[in-house]
């Protein structure tokens, strides 16, 4: 029997909750409901009382999640979409985010933000919010994009002393399955080699992570062009010392994300290479993002919006070919 990534963020709420008294969760319907995607099905009975119905107001259940934190409880809040989390954004990088700096006690905080497209979805749903939270001291964000690290991200992020924030991909949610949870848990913090390769890199995360090795094994296959996909897995804190060993190795960089291109996560990964690794490049490196438009309703729209492998090949090919 196969694991969903959805299921991987519900079994790892199931542990915390079981292991920490500490932990509790809080969103809109997701006790008896389960949650808009069902990431806490059936919680609600197997632990009374510590998976709680908030009122519609993601300013007040993130106030009230800091004010918990800061006495000693552990909350998991459940975000319905990312895009809604604007509206909590004064508690989380204002209070949140800064409150250990100015006072030395942590706030353990865990917001899971359910982010990224899906077809239909528009622009009310689909937003791509890690660069913002990323911008901000004091915040730890992660791009879980395997069902392991789905399950192993969430139990360390609860874990640590820093608020985090969680960015688990939608269009992964049940699409995304694996055979079982395996042990390969490195830390947050630090990125993986997806697919090795020897040609150009591809620096990504979330789940442009498949559709960036959907367009290594098409070059493969037309050119026998060797792609090397790192998977980032977090993106504050950012490993550049393992992105710029991928870019010594293959001298080209193509940085790509799903959220929209002005001042991103692939606009940080190309000017820390820039700076840091400009005599390892043997061509200038190459963003990809999706288009700097709100994201479409329409599915044929959105599948134009966003990167995909097609758009993927095209841009390497350009970068092989220079």
């Amino acid at each position: 029997m196969s694991v969903t990534y959805v299921d991987a963020i519900r079994d790892a709420q199931e542990k915390l909750l079981r292991d920490d008294p500490r932990v509790f969760l809080y969103g809109q319907d997701i006790s008896k409901f389960g949650g808009a995607f069902k990431a806490t099905k059936g919680l609600a009975e197997a632990f009374p009382g510590r998976v709680l119905d908030s009122p519609i107001s993601e300013d007040a259940m993130i106030g009230m999640a800091v004010g918990a934190a800061i006495e000693g409880m552990r909350p998991i809040v459940e975000m319905q979409f990312a895009d809604f989390s604007s509206i909590a954004f004064n508690q989380i990088v204002n209070q949140a985010a800064t409150h250990f700096y100015r006072t030395g006690v942590p706030v353990p905080l865990t917001v899971r933000l359910p982010s990224g497209g899906t077809p239909g979805s528009g622009p009310f749903h689909s937003q791509s919010m890690e660069a913002l939270y990323a911008h901000y001291p004091g915040l730890v964000v992660v791009t879980p994009a395997t069902v392991s690290d789905a399950y192993h991200m969430l139990i360390e992020s609860v874990e640590l002393d820093d608020p985090v924030v969680y960015c688990e991909h939608k269009f992964l949610y049940r699409w995304l399955k694996a055979p079982r949870i395996n042990g390969d848990n490195l830390p947050i913090g630090r990125a993986r080699i997806t697919r090795p390769g020897k040609h150009a890199t591809v620096v990504t995360y979330s789940a442009m992570v498949h559709e960036a090795v959907r367009a290594a094994e098409r070059l493969k296959e037309e050119g026998s062009w060797e792609i090397e996909v790192v998977d980032l897995r977090s993106v504050k804190p950012l490993d550049i010392d393992t992105v710029l060993a991928s870019v010594a190795r293959t001298g080209r960089l193509l940085a790509l994300g799903e959220a929209f291109p002005w001042g991103g996560v692939t606009a940080e990964v190309v000017a820390r290479v820039c700076a840091d690794g400009f005599h390892l490049l043997d061509a200038p490196p190459k963003r990809l993002n999706s288009r700097d438009t709100p994201v479409p309703y329409h599915p044929k729209l959105w599948a134009a919006h966003r990167p995909t492998p097609e758009s993927i090949c095209i841009a390497l090919r350009e970068l092989l070919n220079f």
